[in-house]
């Protein structure tokens, strides 16, 4: 048959189907229905045709059974073995013999927390390991302010804030902190730490990115990691290294799909004690298009002119920062948290973030001793200016006139972190473990002479993880917190007996 024939025959074949299709009761419709459907488009018809016939396969496919099962069937015996074997993972590591010796001499507070606190075993010690910074626990217009409100409204309003819970000295402790700050609105969560572990997950998702500095603090690196989100970390505090992270983002993002992203990180460092370059970070959150979360949880109610935090003291516009979040427990010797930005971002926490959905609202005592010491802030400068005086005190008993040890804290910082010089960790050749019983002693030596201070302290590691999973580790260093309810002198011979502890316990272990 040549190539003619074929053709003829073809085309033969068609004329019959075409024939006997038109016999088909209601093919005539049919064509008709796909000729204006379609308009001749024969690309359309194959795929509905393709369609067609797949569904016609899938119905006419065998049936199997789901629920069959394919696993071994184990006896009474293997399965009781398995289990007699089977080692649950502790939830925690064990103690080291150094944790323990530390526990078993812990010292315990006997009644109010003050400048002079008495020990369980009697002493009275000058206390330097408290955030009492402007020794507010003791302030007396404060302690009847509290009273006063707890016989009004009770212990606590026993409920979430979405449920029953919102009292109307929430609503004015928000307002109260939105007006000193100068943002729009204001939301209140019942624990200071969970307030920045539930903010970054209500805006940040699996998917979007996240670029923070590397020494961030724990609460934060638990809001990334329930985030779920990708995360970029630059060096510490270096701008530079932030610059380039962001520009390699943008880089690998241009060809993809638009995901929100963010940069976090804090006003004063808890974990150093530094403050934040918060102008070159606006510049370039703009610059590259990124949100800015702002942790200002130790320097709200420390830093600035009426203590608004770090965008007071740097002059920058508040409203350059999408979520302020800070502490009501600390510096203001209240409880709770806050995030502060515009009406939309506020809003959308009050349905979003776990912590405020979920979480028995704030006591009412402790909003209005939170109202209280605001009022104080704006209305008494001499509590910021007092404090800093005796920052100035202790920082010249400290950091210049030891040989073994330098403070990485801001001069503005109540908060002093003394960690070893890198040229003694280098000398005496001494790791993270050799540190930290040397500061222990330390600590105890100060504690000999009636002063009580305490050592900066990290989450320990997770079990089974190694040092290249952790990153970056903070440095052991010992924490001096300053209170204006020491006069000049008293901070002067705290100081003198931390330096003369540092000294004698570094001599002796030459």
């Amino acid at each position: 048959m040549d190539l003619q024939d074929a053709h003829d025959w073809f085309i033969d074949v068609l004329n019959e189907v075409s024939v006997q299709f038109q016999k088909v009761p209601g093919s005539a419709i049919f064509v008709r229905y796909v000729k204006s459907s379609y308009q001749n488009d024969p690309v359309r018809s194959a795929v509905e045709l393709f369609l067609f016939l797949f569904a016609v396969r899938y119905l006419l496919a065998p049936k199997y059974s789901t629920s069959k099962k394919s696993y071994v069937k184990l006896t009474d015996e293997e399965i009781d073995e398995l289990v007699d074997e089977w080692a649950p993972e502790p939830l925690v590591a064990p103690q080291t013999a150094f944790e323990e010796a530390e526990n078993e001499k812990r010292p315990v507070i006997v009644g109010p927390t003050g400048p002079k606190s008495k020990l369980s075993n009697g002493r009275m010690v000058t206390n330097v390991a408290s955030y009492n910074f402007y020794n507010l626990a003791g302030n007396e217009t404060i302690k009847e302010k509290a009273i006063q409100t707890l016989r009004t409204y009770g212990v606590g309003p026993c409920g979430p804030r979405g449920f029953y819970g919102t009292q109307d000295v929430h609503m004015k402790v928000e307002a109260d902190i939105a007006t000193h700050l100068g943002t729009s609105a204001c939301i209140v969560y019942a624990q200071a730490f969970s307030t920045i572990s539930s903010v970054i997950p209500a805006f940040s998702k699996r998917g979007d990115i996240i670029v923070a500095d590397e020494a961030v603090n724990f609460a934060i690196r638990k809001g990334i990691q329930i985030s779920r989100s990708s995360i970029r970390w630059y060096k510490h505090n270096d701008m530079e290294d932030l610059q380039n992270v962001l520009a390699s983002v943008v880089k690998e993002q241009a060809r993809k799909p638009l995901t929100r992203r963010f940069i976090i990180t804090e006003g004063l460092f808890e974990n150093i004690g530094d403050t934040v370059n918060l102008v070159k970070v606006v510049e370039l959150k703009h610059r590259y298009k990124f949100r800015l979360i702002l942790d200002e949880t130790w320097s709200f109610g420390v830093l600035g002119r009426t203590g608004a935090g770090v965008t007071e003291h740097q002059g920058v516009n508040v409203r350059e920062v999408d979520m302020l979040v800070g502490s009501l427990a600390g510096p203001l010797c209240a409880g709770g948290g806050f995030c502060a930005g515009s009406n939309e971002i506020v809003e959308h926490q009050r349905l979003s973030a776990s912590a405020y959905t979920f979480s028995a609202a704030l006591p009412a005592m402790l909003a209005t001793t939170a109202s209280e010491v605001l009022s104080m802030l704006e209305t008494n400068g001499e509590m910021l200016s007092q404090i800093r005086e005796n920052i100035k005190t202790m920082w010249a008993q400290l950091d210049p006139r030891s040989e073994w040890v330098q403070c990485t804290s801001a001069m503005e910082n109540p908060i002093m972190i003394l960690a070893l010089k890198p040229e003694v960790v280098a000398s005496r050749k001494l790791g993270v473990a050799d540190q930290e019983q040397l500061l222990q002693e330390m600590v105890d030596e100060a504690l000999a002479n009636s002063v009580l201070m305490t050592r900066l302290k990290s989450m320990p590691r997770g079990i089974n993880i190694t040092a290249k999973e952790v990153g970056w580790e903070l440095q052991p260093a010992l924490k001096v917190c300053i209170t204006t309810g020491l006069t000049r002198k008293e901070i002067e011979r705290t100081g003198a007996v931390i330096r003369h502890a540092i000294t004698k316990v570094m001599k002796a272990r030459r």
